[in-house]
């Protein structure tokens, strides 16, 4: 889960979901007050690490699928979050390396990491932009002016861990409609989103730690972010439990085995633009 709402200076004395999401996955770009908070979740819902985990595996395997099966080649990632290898303009330009990425964000955690983000092939183009993802005007002006995508060829629209960050009040499904009214036709949404559905009672106390700690957040069910869908076209298998999304039959499970649907507790989905 990465963090849309952060100060413009960086504060290590409180807890930051970027750099909880990171000791999710394992990383090492957070500080003790992260990983404290990070274990007070992990006690209420051991299976955070394996929601996070197959998080990035849906990244991986949705940016694939758009760039094998539906020739997108390019991608505006929004909420990037500190970067984790693979990042996802690399998974796309494994595939077809003349692809483009703009990462977007507005926390300046994430910039002082984005020399990751521009690592591009020869042949492709990255970019970071520090904007606000509830402003999609400001937002995607800000995309056109980086000169890297074009917005007369399809784009894929990356909304991963994200909207579970923008709360009712701020007008969620208004803010991904006013993102994809700016894309093409061919156009796409990958977007994944954390869900009670399972286990309501857990849920309601780790949105309360995240709530508590200054970072707004609210669940929703697999109705309520088939939403975000709108009139796109999901792509088989539709709105799907992260794990459960075009998983490949010899995709390593962990060593604890394949991850429960109240472990992983995140709904994702693949939609195209008509």
């Amino acid at each position: 889960m990465t963090n849309i709402h952060a100060g413009r200076d960086l504060d290590t004395s409180r807890p930051h979901s970027a750099r909880m999401y990171d000791y999710y996955l394992g990383g090492k770009d957070h500080f003790p007050v992260d990983k404290k908070a990070a274990a007070t979740v992990a006690d209420l819902y051991p299976g955070i690490f394996a929601c996070a985990g197959e998080n990035r595996k849906f990244m991986h395997r949705a940016t694939r699928t758009l760039a094998q099966e539906y020739g997108i080649r390019q991608w505006l990632d929004i909420g990037t979050g500190i970067p984790t290898e693979p990042n996802l303009h690399q998974v796309a330009q494994s595939v077809a390396p003349e692809a483009r990425v703009v990462y977007a964000d507005n926390d300046p955690l994430v910039l002082k990491y984005a020399e990751r983000l521009m690592r591009s092939t020869a042949q492709g183009r990255t970019a970071y932009i520090e904007a606000d993802a509830t402003d999609p005007k400001s937002l995607l002006a800000a995309v056109e002016g980086a000169d890297v995508l074009d917005f007369d060829q399809p784009i894929a629209l990356s909304l991963n861990a994200l909207m579970h960050f923008v709360t009712d009040d701020m007008d969620p499904y208004g803010m991904v409609a006013g993102y994809l009214e700016a894309l093409p036709s061919g156009s796409a949404l990958a977007l994944s989103h954390v869900t009670s559905d399972f286990d309501p009672d857990v849920w309601v106390k780790v949105i309360d730690l995240y709530v508590t700690s200054g970072t707004p957040a609210q669940t929703r069910s697999k109705e309520e972010v088939a939403r975000f869908f709108g009139a796109l076209d999901l792509i088989e298998p539709g709105i799907a439990l992260a794990h459960r999304w075009r998983r490949p039959a010899d995709e390593d499970a962990d060593a604890a085995g394949e991850p429960t649907d109240a472990e992983v507790s995140m709904f994702v989905g693949v939609g195209i633009k008509p």
